[in-house]
């Protein structure tokens, strides 16, 4: 006769069988969340596709899932160039950037984490961007045209990131320096444009003085010219009147009588007097 197996063994290998159960569960399954994407490696072997967000059957055990956030990252990266005339040109680049889901795969393969993708590719590809369009112009043409260079600089990134499954969405220049040498030219040729200014400011101010100078003395002229006119006409007159009182004289003719208003008060007195007597 068997003997019945005793309960508390029964509950024992039920429960083991249960725990088999739920941690196989556990590990046969992934949650990508998100802004996130997976892949699946089994014994070390990265496995075509993608696991965009959801839940996924993976094989247990010998199976390992690396997620990827593929929302936007920042990341600064300093850089250096010289400018087309030769002059040293430093600056420090904000990256705003995102994987590309569909390509998780590829840079799992190639360049493993997030952070061997940002310290391999993205850092030296933004130094080699910024030494391309930084060649292009001089040093004054880099600030002058800083958004152009920046035009410039993020289609060059761009194009170059590309390639490693990265997607550019923006760029900030957070600073931009020159050498020193560079930076004392620059203060010195503005002192130089100021004093220039000045100059011109001065001579044009010159100019409108002797201008006035000339015009002040046009005047002067003009009315020596009239004066002189005028006593020419007035002593015309005067050497008129006197040959006609000289031929009254010699002639023995009276002289005409002139009617003159005296001096002494309101209205004056007048009085007659011969054209060729003296007048006190």
């Amino acid at each position: 006769m068997k003997s019945a197996t005793p309960p508390n063994l029964s509950l024992s290998i039920f429960g083991t069988i249960a725990a088999i159960i739920v941690f196989l569960a556990l590990n046969a399954f992934v949650i990508i969340n998100p802004g996130q994407a997976g892949v699946i490696s089994i014994l070390g072997k990265s496995q075509d596709g993608v696991l965009l967000e959801g839940i996924h059957v993976k094989p247990p055990f010998v199976a390992r899932v690396d997620v990827y956030d593929t929302t936007v990252q920042k990341f600064e990266v300093p850089a250096q160039s010289s400018t087309r005339d030769l002059q040293e040109l430093t600056a420090r680049f904000a990256i705003n950037f995102r994987l590309d889901s569909s390509r998780v795969v590829e840079i799992r393969r190639k360049q493993g984490s997030l952070q061997n993708l940002v310290t391999k590719i993205v850092a030296p590809q933004t130094q080699e961007a910024f030494k391309i369009t930084a060649s292009l112009r001089t040093a004054e043409e880099s600030i002058t045209q800083r958004s152009a260079l920046k035009q410039d600089f993020d289609d060059t990134l761009s194009l170059r990131l590309e390639k490693y499954g990265v997607i550019v969405l923006d760029t900030s220049v957070i600073d931009l320096n020159f050498s020193t040498d560079f930076a004392k030219a620059v203060e010195e040729k503005q002192i130089a444009e100021q004093r220039a200014q000045r100059a011109v400011y001065v001579a044009q101010e010159a100019e409108q003085e002797a201008q006035a100078d000339v015009n002040r003395a046009k005047g002067k002229a003009e009315a020596q010219r009239l004066l002189a006119e005028t006593l020419k006409d007035t002593g015309g007159q005067l050497v008129l009147e006197k040959e006609a009182i000289q031929a009254w004289r010699e002639g023995g003719a009276q002289m005409p009588k002139v009617l003159v208003m005296g001096k002494d008060g309101g209205g004056g007195v007048p009085f007659l007097f011969n054209l060729g007597d003296d007048v006190q």
